[in-house]
């Protein structure tokens, strides 16, 4: 669909709002839906939206062309209306749910002025690079009747679900440590479509804020809180200026401490040669009747004895886009939030509080962050 022609159906996309599609056996309004940002990130998660039964894109917004144009032609059915302007998007008074897949520095703002217009928000993880940032979100979010969900979709798979239920329930008695890991074989490509804002830490955060926070949340989840203190160590030891101006990290090596005296390890690096065994992610959770792999299995460990593992919940294909799913079903179903705004940010915090120990080279404490839950 060229340019022209899409702006010329703009007065078409306040009619697909309008639009009812069948659900099950009944006629159901569909819900006006507007993407910021369809990058690498938001248009995958747009893809997920698409398939709702329950859903109509009416709005894009992008500062690229050509991702509003890509963006366009995969939501043609809707006719949606593009933007360069993302307040221009906030402003419609039809369009009931956004989601925010932009660089993370710019979540915190978005996410707030959605809120307070009164949209429910999908909101990509991290909900924010600072604390400052967070706190801001979780204001609004606290204040507002509407939908806020962060993109944490670990949080929506069903055997991982089903596994740490177990888990919480005692299965390896009192969680004592988790070991845990992400990485990866090579730096982010420096010259793609993210490389303009993801190697300057401002912007990102880094790898540990951008990219871990689905680890490390994953990690709180295992062990039912959230960590107290952080300490540790990080920096940029191959990739070093390069690319050229890079301040974000390619490595680190931090520790937490739970409010139960749980421990956990987290490693970070993107140098693992590839084959090398060890490599890509882990969750390793210790307990005091046994131990859980986590991530690509759910094998339960018993403590002291040579018995075969113990699988906690079945392997399974999850769908795609379950949580996209979720989100809509919290919308018209008044289902369970799976990542709402103290998972959002708890996962955030967290990371926050390891970089800053790394960066400080000093313990931070969880109250040094300034944020209330």
């Amino acid at each position: 669909m060229s340019f022209n022609r899409r702006h010329f159906l703009a007065a078409a996309a306040a009619g697909a709002a309008a639009q009812s599609v069948v659900v099950g056996q009944s006629t159901a309004p569909r819900i006006p839906t507007a993407m910021i940002g369809v990058g690498n990130r938001g248009s995958h998660v747009m893809k997920g939206v698409l398939e709702q039964p329950n859903a109509a894109v009416v709005a894009l917004c992008d500062i690229k062309p050509d991702r509003l144009d890509a963006a366009a032609s995969a939501a043609a059915k809707d006719q949606p209306k593009t933007y360069k302007d993302w307040r221009a998007v906030i402003d419609r008074k039809d369009i009931e749910a956004v989601f925010i897949a932009t660089p993370p520095y710019l979540h915190s703002e978005m996410a707030v002025a959605a809120l307070q217009a009164g949209k429910h928000v999908y909101c990509e993880k991290p909900i924010g690079i600072t604390a400052s940032q967070v706190r801001d979100v979780v204001k609004a979010a606290k204040n507002s009747k509407k939908v806020f969900m962060v993109g944490q979709q670990l949080r929506s798979f069903t055997q991982l679900q089903e596994a740490i239920a177990k888990i919480r329930g005692g299965v390896i008695g009192n969680v004592l440590m988790v070991n845990a890991q992400r990485h990866a074989s090579q730096d982010l490509s420096h010259d793609g479509s993210s490389a303009d804002w993801y190697f300057d830490v401002d912007k990102s955060g880094g790898y540990l804020i951008e990219q871990s926070v689905h680890n490390l949340d994953a990690c709180n989840w295992v062990v039912g809180e959230h960590p107290t203190k952080a300490s540790g160590f990080g920096g940029t030891l191959l990739y070093k200026n390069d690319p050229p101006g890079r301040n974000i990290y390619d490595c680190n090596v931090l520790s937490y401490e739970y409010p139960s005296g749980a421990k956990m390890s987290f490693t970070l690096n993107v140098f693992h040669p590839p084959g090398m065994p060890g490599g890509n992610q882990y969750i390793h959770a210790f307990g005091s009747k046994g131990a859980v792999d986590l991530m690509y299995s759910t094998n339960m460990y018993k403590l002291n004895t040579k018995d075969e593992p113990v699988v906690l919940a079945a392997k399974r294909d999850e769908a795609p886009h379950g949580h996209t799913t979720a989100f809509y079903d919290c919308i018209t179903k008044n289902a369970k939030n799976p990542a709402d705004i103290v998972v959002g940010a708890s996962g955030a915090l967290t990371a926050i509080m390891g970089h800053l120990a790394m960066t400080k080279q000093s313990v931070v404490s969880w109250s040094d962050l300034g944020v209330a839950l």
